[in-house]
């Protein structure tokens, strides 16, 4: 669609993802509006807001990638900067949350830090979210704004009936905590489920991985809301090839990839990590051959064209919004 169809819009981007802005600003149609942000030799981020906002919906895209205390901080300052400058609506577009998986109080003293950021945005002046895939659900009632929680669900679905026999699948969930993701894909694609019980010494390292259900003869494909370390993925990988498991995929929506996440990719049985591209991706899969990535700008462009035109959002928990005239 032309720009003179979102007279009213300004998209705005921070410096942790501006591929992912640009991808979301071609599908609309209207040029990312024009913000300096730096970070002086002091350490402190500053922001400057180049265009007038007055009156405007603005949307400003941030993710946590990278420098995460860095990119938070400027998403902060930049919903701040065109609160005091009379934007008439802002819209925080976090494609992965920050701390997300800091949800809750699970030991003596622990910090709830994504309560803590919630709280960041809306004290900055964000009157709406728009995220994806949350690591816990729960994390909009955190929130005393609209919080949209898309899914990759929709994207991955797609891939799997373009790429994939559907027919001779079933579905893993490498814990018993992704069943629920899990089924709803076994569901739509009618196929079987399975899952695994894992027990953890510390935090990322898995001791051991027991196989519920069967996957003898059959394409196994792995689904998770994250790969880190990879630890995981890879284990589960292997345990499903000595289970009969003719080949196994990996479908993660946010890939952090940290450590040696992309060294165990290459050395582990899957045949491929497909993720999305909630984070800045074309490094890593320049050095996996494994890696494929799949762009989840048409969501979030979709998401923006309904919010700002009072449009329900739900369609896309269930579809892909391709061929929709944007």
């Amino acid at each position: 669609m032309a720009a003179a169809a979102y007279p009213s819009i300004k998209l705005f981007t921070g410096t942790s993802h501006p591929e992912l802005a640009q991808l979301v600003a071609k599908r609309l149609g209207i040029p990312i509006a024009k913000a300096n942000v730096s970070q002086p030799p002091s350490g402190e981020t500053k922001v400057t807001i180049v265009e007038s906002v007055r009156d405007y919906d603005v949307y400003i895209l941030n993710t946590g990638a990278g420098a995460v205390n860095t990119s938070l901080m400027e998403l902060c300052i930049m919903i701040h900067a065109c609160k005091i400058a009379s934007a008439r609506r802002i819209t925080a577009i976090i494609p992965h949350f920050f701390y997300a998986r800091q949800d809750k109080k699970d030991k003596s003293r622990a910090p709830i830090t994504a309560k803590l950021v919630a709280n960041m945005l809306r004290q900055s002046g964000c009157d709406h979210v728009i995220t994806m895939d949350l690591h816990a659900s729960q994390i909009q009632g955190f929130f005393d704004v609209p919080v949209d929680n898309l899914y990759a669900e929709p994207s991955m679905i797609h891939y799997i009936r373009n790429n994939l026999d559907v027919s001779n699948c079933v579905i893993v969930s490498p814990d018993a905590g992704g069943a629920k993701r899990a089924t709803s894909i076994a569901d739509r694609l009618n196929v079987d489920f399975a899952l695994f019980h894992k027990e953890r010494k510390r935090a990322n390292e898995v001791s051991r991985m027991v196989l519920v259900g069967s996957v003898k003869g059959k394409v196994a494909i792995l689904v998770d809301d994250m790969a880190d370390t990879c630890g995981t993925l890879g284990l589960a990988a292997r345990n499903l090839l000595d289970a009969g498991a003719l080949k196994v995929y990996a479908f993660t929506t946010h890939g952090i990839l940290g450590g040696p996440a992309l060294k165990v990719i290459e050395e582990s049985g899957l045949e491929k990590l497909v993720i999305t591209n909630t984070l800045p991706q074309a490094e890593k899969a320049a050095q996996c051959a494994k890696l494929e990535v799949v762009d989840i700008s048409p969501v979030l462009a979709e998401t923006i064209r309904r919010s700002h035109f009072g449009e329900s959002v739900s369609y896309l928990f269930h579809e892909v919004p391709f061929g929709n005239g944007i």
